[in-house]
């Protein structure tokens, strides 16, 4: 499996993937919002998109879907309960479904709710997992739920779901938010010195070769993960002084959730 990871440079910060096939030059596009930089990367690595994944139905995930369909016939997959927010869609996708690429490539998809109802993530079950978590999971952070999401039911996915893949799962998100994540993270936990020195790592990086981090950093960097930590549940109850002593895990999630919105 090879990963073309493409930044768009766009207002919305999007990162866009290619997953093609070593073999076949066959390729997957995953969010192609930006159709034209997909398409030339695709062209210069002499790939053909085959496929295209919608993440989730939000303008910036699928709003390059007609381009690229237009230049290369893609088929677009996407969560089988988007049917009527995705515009010419090929195939709905459940939990478990496979999305084949190429002879050598396969993805397992996985209904993540919670950024919004209809969200699919890709997981890759090679020697080195990946996860493609569109707006579900970001750098150090997690998805919002402003336009059709749930916060309880984020929680879920991260909790049963995102936290039970292996320790070395890398992560591929569909933007770039980690500095004001890591930020979060250190106005959460200022004794985080791995959350600091990653924030002095990533500062002002190469966005066209970002960091790609791994479900092992992310739980160490990552307050969306470290809801059983005691500094994070007494900064916490310093904002909302009605708060329990010991507030269990899905309380903490959504009031993190919470001033994460206002951050």
């Amino acid at each position: 499996m090879i990963v073309k990871h493409i930044w768009t440079a766009n207002p919305y910060r999007n990162f866009n993937y290619l997953i093609a096939c070593p073999e076949t030059g066959e390729a997957l596009a995953i969010d192609p919002l930006g159709s034209a930089q997909c398409l030339q990367a695709a062209k210069d690595e002499g790939w053909d998109i085959t496929q295209i994944l919608n993440t989730h139905e939000h303008f910036d995930h699928i709003g390059g879907n007609d381009a690229v369909v237009a230049a290369t016939g893609a088929k677009v997959l996407a969560h089988a309960k988007a049917k009527d927010s995705i515009p010419g869609m090929f195939r709905g996708l459940i939990a478990g479904d496979i999305i084949k690429v190429g002879k050598t490539v396969e993805l397992e998809a996985l209904d993540t709710p919670g950024h919004t109802m209809c969200h699919i993530c890709l997981c890759a079950h090679t020697d080195q997992p990946a996860l493609f978590s569109g707006d579900t999971l970001f750098n150090a952070g997690a998805g919002n739920c402003h336009n059709g999401g749930n916060a309880k039911s984020l929680f879920n996915t991260f909790s049963k779901q995102l936290n039970a893949l292996p320790a070395n799962t890398r992560i591929y998100p569909g933007h770039d938010y980690i500095e004001n994540n890591l930020r979060f993270t250190l106005n959460r936990e200022p004794d985080n010195a791995r959350a600091q020195a990653l924030l002095d790592q990533v500062t002002g990086q190469d966005l066209h070769n970002p960091l790609v981090t791994t479900l092992a950093l992310e739980r160490e960097v990552n307050t969306f993960f470290r809801l059983d930590q005691d500094s994070v549940k007494a900064q916490l109850k310093s904002a909302f002084p009605d708060l329990p002593d010991n507030p269990d895990e899905e309380t903490v999630f959504v009031k993190l959730r919470e001033l994460r919105n206002r951050w």
